[in-house]
């Protein structure tokens, strides 16, 4: 990304506790361990269901390692939102200690 495109980045630990989180990971990432207040929009999907992500409030964007949802805010920053790319994705949430659950049940874990 150049210079004109850089997205503002924090680490998982600095998300706000009440923040919007947007998770871009796949459906099997998703169920295996997600933050329990995320949204889910795979990447592939978020075109279609951008609609669904509020503009009036601040957008946190995660993934597993960082990489998709920088790509995912600055999609959504070019298109009006005020979006941030949590840098160290969904490694980094678990890591930091952060509450995780899983669509099973079973203990999550980041896939």
């Amino acid at each position: 990304m150049g210079e004109g495109n850089r997205v503002r980045e924090v680490p998982a630990a600095d998300v706000p506790e009440q923040a919007y989180l947007l998770d871009v990971r796949e459906d099997d990432e998703w169920q295996a361990g997600h933050a329990p207040d995320a949204q889910h929009i795979a990447l592939g999907r978020l075109g279609e269901l951008s609609d669904r992500i509020p503009r009036d409030r601040d957008v946190y964007v995660i993934c597993r390692s960082g990489v998709r949802s920088a790509h995912a805010a600055q999609a959504l920053n070019a298109a009006g939102w005020l979006a941030f790319n949590v840098a160290d994705g969904m490694h980094g949430w678990e890591s930091a200690g952060r509450a995780m659950t899983s669509e099973s049940g079973a203990p999550p874990f980041v896939a």
